[in-house]
């Protein structure tokens, strides 16, 4: 055994790789992108020692083209993880739903990292609703060491039972490190294809016989989970009995010995819930003859809503739905504190010098700015204005300075919106959107566009970079996009490509003012690199020449 430093994601990352890990396909987003970077990075190493069986990870254009490559791998017989964050699982919804009615062949599992008090995110959305809904086996590490362990245990259950399996993280987990004692890898799966044909066309009359699998699986998945071993019952006092899950364990054992020393009946009796769906029987055994039941877990109220049902019961129920834990946001040691009815730990009081306020704000030097203060400049003093932006560094055109996106609802919105709003009577609507996040849900929506000829402008801002996530390559690279916009049909004549800086601000406004005049579908593409890829550019070139230099067969 050895031990290493991780975070959440590079522990599944990890547990994935000595779990026989043959490929893994992600769409990068915080909190979950850690954990195709690891592996993107076991990959190029085992390129450089000339391994023969190097691993494929690789990043797709969105989670939907993740997860579905992801079922071509185990339809071949390999194991193979897809990562994503919460709202990306709703771009995969379709496969990932319909996978569960799939004859499983290699051990497929979803990674996905949902992100409660929205660090990175537009919504609190909880995974574990999903894997419910579909009917797949869900496990909730508390700690990195489970993490590893449930990476090696999903790939497992997947083959087990054919179905895939989601590995649910959140945000302190994800990116909080700890050490984790590691083993032995295993080898790849081999090529073997599946042979069970019918079992991976879903064709009406072959999808009836597939769901009525799926239902009669249920039992064997409640059956893992009554003996599953992250899901484990502690005895003790009845008065008062607990329900956690997933860090809202560590949160209740931070606080456990003063609760113990506070009640009259120490520590009461606890079920710790690491696997989903609920181990029913479990949850009876440990709530016969109580007094009161608090439930503490991480997310939405999954597991309370499912206790509560609908009619009145003897039981009273603590949790999230009755205001005991507060329904948004993050779970700490305090908010959990008072739940168990300890006082307010003693704390230093805080500084009295008044701190400005500091929102996020888009870097210094960064080129959304120019492209918005050309944005701003065209459309100054037009009514009937809509200005649509979409998921990326370029949401924080929304603040001031700038101010100039009115809506941001998701990623592809922007030029949907703008169609929208064009069809409402709005004259000039624009969607604004970064170059991969076009790639990724854009190209679709401005198919639309070009279909009914809506008078709408896409600005995409091609800063050759997926800059708000950490930085990595684009799915394709920026010299592609005007053909991939003058594909769908878009006029030559209105895909416009402008360079951001301020140099050429007079020239980019009279551009912007002119497209958004055209009566049909534009497209401006506003090109200028990321700040940050420039550095990152040259750190790579700096890295090959220093390669380049080092003599045949040592190091310098």
């Amino acid at each position: 055994m050895e031990e290493l430093v991780l975070l959440g994601d590079e522990a599944v990352a990890l547990g994935s790789l000595h779990a026989g890990l043959s490929a893994a396909y992600g769409y990068p987003g915080t909190p979950s992108t850690e954990i195709m970077e690891y592996l993107i990075a076991a990959r190029e190493k085992a390129a450089r020692e000339g391994c023969s069986t190097a691993l494929v990870a690789s990043w797709c254009a969105n989670e939907k083209t993740a997860y579905e490559a992801a079922l071509g791998m185990s339809f071949a017989g390999k194991r193979v993880i897809v990562t994503m964050k919460h709202v990306g699982l709703n771009v995969a919804a379709d496969p990932f739903v319909n996978s569960a009615l799939l004859a499983i062949k290699g051990g497929l599992v979803l990674a996905v990292a949902d992100d409660p008090s929205m660090h990175s995110s537009q919504d609190e959305q909880d995974s574990r609703f999903y894997a419910d809904y579909a009917g797949v086996p869900c496990l909730e590490p508390r700690n990195q060491a489970e993490a590893y362990a449930m990476a090696i245990e999903a790939f497992d259950l997947s083959e087990r039972l054919a179905l895939p399996v989601m590995i649910r993280l959140t945000t302190r987990l994800a990116h909080a490190r700890a050490v984790v004692r590691v083993g032995p890898g295993r080898p790849m799966n081999p090529l073997a294809k599946s042979a069970d044909s019918p079992g991976w066309i879903l064709l009406p009359a072959y999808a009836r016989k597939r769901y009525e699998l799926l239902c009669n699986k249920q039992l064997d998945v409640a059956k893992y989970v009554e003996s599953c071993g992250f899901n484990e019952t502690i005895a003790g006092p009845k008065s008062t009995v607990v329900i956690t899950a997933g860090l809202g364990g560590n949160y209740y054992d931070e606080n456990l010995s003063d609760y113990a020393k506070a009640s009259k009946d120490g520590a009461p009796a606890h079920l710790h819930i690491g696997a989903y769906p609920a181990p029913v029987e479990a949850i009876r055994r440990l709530c016969e003859g109580a007094g009161r039941l608090i439930v503490i877990e991480e997310g939405q109220p999954f597991l309370e809503k499912k206790l509560r049902g609908i009619l009145e019961q003897k039981l009273p129920i603590g949790g999230k739905l009755d205001g005991l834990l507060p329904l948004q946001g993050e779970l700490n040691p305090d908010n959990v504190r008072a739940a168990l009815g300890l006082p307010a730990r003693k704390s230093a009081a805080p500084a009295s010098i008044p701190l400005p306020a500091r929102p996020p704000q888009l870097c210094q030097g960064c080129p959304h700015g120019d492209s918005y203060q050309a944005i701003k400049n065209a459309i100054a003093g037009l009514e009937s204005v809509s200005v649509n932006a979409d998921i990326g560094c370029y949401a924080l055109g929304a603040l001031p300075p700038f101010s100039v996106p009115e809506t941001l609802v998701c990623m592809g919105a922007s030029i949907s919106m703008a169609g929208g709003a064009a069809d409402a009577g709005i004259k000039y609507p624009i969607g604004v959107i970064g170059d991969s996040t076009f790639l990724h849900s854009g190209i679709g929506p401005l198919i639309d566009a070009v279909s009914a000829r809506k008078p709408i402008t896409a600005v995409i801002l091609d800063n050759s970079i997926v800059a708000m996530t950490g930085c990595q390559e684009t799915i394709l690279p920026s010299e592609r996009l005007r053909a991939i916009v003058l594909g769908v049909g878009v006029e030559s004549e209105h895909v416009i490509e402008i360079e951001s800086t301020k140099m050429r601000l007079a020239e980019n406004v009279a551009a912007i003012r002119r497209e958004i005049e055209y009566r049909g579908p534009s497209v401006i593409i506003a090109k200028r690199e990321c700040l940050e890829a420039i550095r990152l550019r040259k750190k790579k070139d700096r890295q090959t020449q220093g390669s380049a230099a080092l003599p045949k067969g040592g190091a310098a």
